[in-house]
Order: structure tokens, then C-alpha cells, then sequence
């Protein structure tokens, strides 16, 4: 009896010492708020079934995301295209790593001052995103709007000095990206990213004077470092962020504003 009983409280210890062992994987990932940081949230009991538990970190900056993954804050982050990610790497002296795409954000022009594109007056300012890669895709769009003419070739490098017609001589005024929704009132017309045409509530389907084409190649990616890129975490997310499930709830909550790229 005593033999059966030492066996019994050895098997409850054990069982229990298991459970107490068993510990889900944190997953610490920087994300903007719209759209990036909702989809995240809404992957969250997926993750939860396979043994991850998200914490979602919003940021409203486009430059700590990274910093912070590089540094081991984060373990990765969602809110930029792969431009951005190799000006970033090149600039900071970074070695982040694109693990997979998930949606892309057309870009548009917005105004609050005018309802057509040729309205623009002589000498207008237009507000762009002051990131190196952002204010190329920017004048990109302008150009394909037929306001200014670039370089041929110049491909997704644009600067000021790659403008080799400007008729209406605009004026591009750099601004912190998410600024320039603030800044409507004040400007003649601005280049807004989805992600903060969203947060100011507007509809870039609707508002938007001029919008990037659905085929653009600025995919929103998820990015960590090369030192956890392959890990089971990491790939269970990849995973997620590349569902049906996903697919089906950026094409209800989002509609045209946002394209799943996969």
C-alpha cells in the first residue's frame, strides 16, 4: 500500500513539475497602430493556440521600431516596406531582415483645399514624408499624377534633384509622416501613408485626390534580426500574418485601402 501510495505522489509531482515548466513564448513586436498593431491584435488568440503570446507595442514614429529590434527590445516589427528597410539599415548601420510581406498601403494625395489636382496653384506647397524613402515614393506619385517629371531611370531613389520639370514650380515641404495629417489646413496638398490617412480618418478609396497604383512594390513587411528570423516564434507569426483569416479581415475592416499581398 505504502509502495502504491509513494508511486501515486510521484506521478502528481511529476505532472505537476511539467505544468509548472511549461511556459508560452513571449513575442514582443513594434507595430504603427492602423493598420499594423490591428491585425496584430487580431492574430492574437491564433498565437495563443500554438504556445505564443503577443505583446503589441505601438509606435507612432517610424524610426525607434527598428532600433528597438536591433537592440533586443523588440523581437520584430510591423509597420515599413522593404525600401525603408534598406534605407534604414544603410543609414543606422542596421542588419534587420525582411521575414515576409503581408499588405500594401497605396500612398495618396490629399487636400483639403481643393477637390481636383489641377486646381493647384502656382506655387503650391505639398507636405511629403521627410524619410528618405518616403519622400521618394512621394514625388514618385506626383510625377505619375503628372505634376512633375523625373529622371527616367531614376527608379525608387527620387530626390528634388531628380525633377526635371516642375510647370506649377510646387513646393515640397518635408514633414515627420505622421505630422502631415495635421497639417492640411495649413498646406495646399500632402502625400499621407495609409496607415495615417487611416488614423485621421480618412478614406483613401474616397479622399484621396490621386492614389498609388494596387500593384505598388511598397509591400508592408515583418521584419526581426538575422539572429532570430528562423525561430519557431518568429515563423508561427510569418505564419499567422499570412492566413485566410487574415486576408478575410483586411479586406472587411480595411475594404480598398489596404491589399493583402499574399
Amino acid at each position: 500500500m505504502k509502495k502504491w501510495l509513494a508511486l501515486g505522489v510521484t506521478l502528481v509531482l511529476a505532472t505537476s513539475l511539467a505544468a509548472c515548466g511549461k511556459s508560452d513564448k513571449t513575442l514582443k513586436v513594434g507595430a504603427t497602430a492602423v493598420p499594423h498593431a490591428e491585425i496584430l491584435e487580431h492574430i492574437k488568440p491564433a498565437l495563443e493556440k500554438e504556445g505564443i503570446k503577443l505583446e503589441v507595442k505601438v509606435f507612432n514614429d517610424y524610426v525607434l521600431p527598428n532600433t528597438q529590434v536591433a537592440e533586443k527590445q523588440l523581437d520584430a516589427n510591423f509597420f515599413q516596406h522593404v525600401p525603408y528597410l534598406e534605407q534604414q539599415n544603410k543609414e543606422r548601420g542596421l542588419s534587420l531582415v525582411n521575414v515576409t510581406g503581408v499588405h500594401i498601403e497605396p500612398i495618396g494625395i490629399y487636400s483639403n483645399k481643393i477637390k481636383k489636382l489641377d486646381e493647384l496653384a502656382d506655387g503650391a506647397t505639398i507636405a511629403v514624408p521627410n524619410d528618405p524613402s518616403n519622400f521618394s515614393r512621394a514625388l514618385l506619385l506626383v510625377a505619375k499624377a503628372g505634376l512633375i517629371e523625373l529622371k527616367d531611370g531614376v527608379g525608387y531613389s527620387a530626390t528634388e534633384a531628380d525633377i526635371t520639370s516642375n510647370a506649377k514650380k510646387l513646393v515640397f515641404k518635408p514633414l515627420d509622416a505622421a505630422m502631415i495629417p495635421r497639417t492640411l489646413d495649413e498646406v495646399d496638398a500632402a502625400v499621407i501613408n495609409t496607415n495615417y490617412a487611416l488614423e485621421a480618418k480618412l478614406s483613401p478609396s474616397k479622399d484621396a485626390l490621386f492614389l498609388e497604383d494596387k500593384d505598388s512594390p511598397y509591400v508592408n513587411i515583418l521584419v526581426s534580426r538575422e539572429d532570430n528570423k528562423d525561430s519557431d516564434a518568429i515563423q508561427k507569426l510569418a505564419k499567422a500574418l499570412n492566413s485566410e483569416d487574415v486576408k478575410k479581415f483586411i479586406q472587411e475592416k480595411y475594404g480598398e485601402a489596404i491589399v493583402p499581398a499574399f
